[in-house]
């Protein structure tokens, strides 16, 4: 039997309908599965997928947690041990892991039941998802135009209510970007939140997280309760929590100091209808009691340049590894043209560029600590344009010549807090006039997701978005 209240709840509310068995976890799941039935023909979010799993989750019994019985997707660059991972690549079409992940381990625990793996470009190198091997995944709001990426196959199947809350990650804008564009809530927690182990410490030196995509605010600060933490590999660890994120959820966030920008960090003009919505959103933040100024911090390097060295050499490591482990040099049928790209670039670098282009994300770092010396949070656009259309970004042509110049203009300004490993999120405030997703990006200092989340629940609260659905909608 359909459980037809299913989209009206976000992931809290439906665990504690299991909870409270007035539905079980196998409901749950062939309601996400009938939906995604429904959808996932016309958005392609959903492209791994392994029910037979999330049913033996069912059969052998829960982890008792936060989520227990909620459907989810994993991120198709996150392993599950016996379950298909693709990294969005042709290579790795067929590749099983193992193992599992420390980060899905902890969704496990969380009582997730995990039912597949939502689309992401080819090793989540793109805003867009638009890989060789599964094709583009289209945005719920306007098929015509992207989800956002990497995790765009996360947003667009939360957005298209095939269930509340998926996962994702954030190397460069990962989470917010697709946050934005399919008009979700989305935050990337403050560096080494979460776990990536146990098969490396760090991602792109440092400026990848993992997280989730969600309906709700709520639901992003308890699964970030149940992910967080180190593990034995870890590096390094984030400043621990005054209390439960969840905790902050509702709490009065006082007269916070916020920044406000409706320019590029490259000073350049953005979509007229985007800065407008910018203008918007500093007007309500000031009517509920917080003190709002117009300024940008300055940056001493190039976000892009560091991003595009380190990003490189991660990704002609990754070409390495496919070559040890079939045994051949790659070509362009195993990946596509902008990865191998990428990967002969770095192969130009000298090590000496690397450790310089680590120095130019201190010195961003750095600018941006002082700034926020004198603020408590930043908002400016998460995108500087509408959701860009499918084949804008085009990762398999011979001349990849218009990809920089689309990046610059599309997200100048989420990498920049990958950098600083200060957390930042995505709240899906406004729409243009065609119906598209504007998402509003607020930063906050090191270590303080708990104003975010303050911030987030009041803005939830005074602009609701739950019940806002795009014509693509479960």
């Amino acid at each position: 039997m359909a459980f037809k209240e299913y989209g009206s709840y976000d992931g809290i509310g439906l665990a504690d309908l299991v909870r409270r068995k007035l539905v079980s976890a196998g409901e749950l799941l062939d309601e996400a599965i009938a939906r995604t039935a429904r959808v996932d023909p016309q958005i392609n979010a959903v492209v791994v997928r392994h029910d037979d799993f999330a049913k033996q989750q069912i059969d052998k019994g829960l982890a008792d947690g936060p989520f227990t019985g909620v459907p989810f997707l994993l991120k198709d660059l996150e392993i599950l041990k016996g379950t298909r991972t693709t990294f969005g690549a042709s290579v790795y079409e067929d590749n099983v892991a193992d193992h599992s992940g420390t980060l899905a381990q902890r969704f496990l625990d969380a009582g997730l039941t995990i039912f597949g793996k939502s689309s992401s470009p080819e090793f989540g190198l793109m805003p867009t998802t638009e890989s060789r091997l599964f094709g583009p995944t289209r945005n719920p709001w306007n098929l015509a135009h992207s989800s956002g990426g990497s995790s765009g196959g996360a947003a667009a199947a939360v957005a298209a209510r095939i269930l509340p809350v998926a996962h994702a990650s954030d190397g460069g804008g990962s989470i917010r970007i697709p946050a934005s564009a399919s008009g979700v809530f989305g935050l990337k927690p403050t560096r080494a939140r979460t776990p990536l182990g146990p098969d490396r410490g760090e991602g792109w030196g440092g400026f990848s997280c993992g997280h989730v995509v969600s309906i709700s605010v709520r639901d992003s600060a308890a699964m970030l309760d149940a992910i967080h933490g180190p593990e034995p590999s870890s590096p390094y660890v984030a400043p621990p929590p005054q209390r439960p994120f969840l905790e902050e959820v509702g709490r009065e966030p006082g007269r916070l100091r916020i920044a406000f920008t409706d320019k590029s960090p490259y000073g350049e003009a953005i979509d007229p209808e985007v800065a407008a919505a910018t203008r918007e959103i500093a007007v309500l933040l000031a009517g509920l009691g917080h003190h709002v100024e117009e300024r940008a911090p300055m940056l001493a390097a190039d976000p892009a340049v560091v991003m595009s060295t380190i990003v490189a050499a991660n990704t002609a490591l990754n070409v390495r590894l496919a070559e040890q482990r079939f045994g051949r040099t790659m070509t362009d049928n195993d990946f596509e043209a902008l990865t191998l790209a990428s990967a002969r670039n770095a192969q130009k670098s000298t090590a000496t560029d690397y450790v310089a282009a680590q120095l130019g994300a201190f010195q961003i770092s750095r600018a941006l600590a002082a700034f926020f010396e004198s603020c408590d949070v930043l908002l400016c656009p998460t995108l500087c344009s509408p959701p860009l259309r499918i084949g804008e970004l085009n990762t398999m042509s011979e001349d990849l010549s218009h990809i920089a110049p689309v990046l610059r203009r599309y997200m100048p300004a989420t990498a920049m807090f990958n950098m600083s490993g200060q957390p930042a999120m995505s709240v899906p405030l406004a729409w243009n006039a065609a119906g598209l997703p504007l998402g509003m990006m607020f930063s906050a200092r090191f270590g303080d997701e708990a104003t975010l989340f303050r911030l987030a629940a009041q803005l939830e609260q005074a602009r609701p978005w739950k019940d806002k659905l795009p014509p693509v909608c479960a």
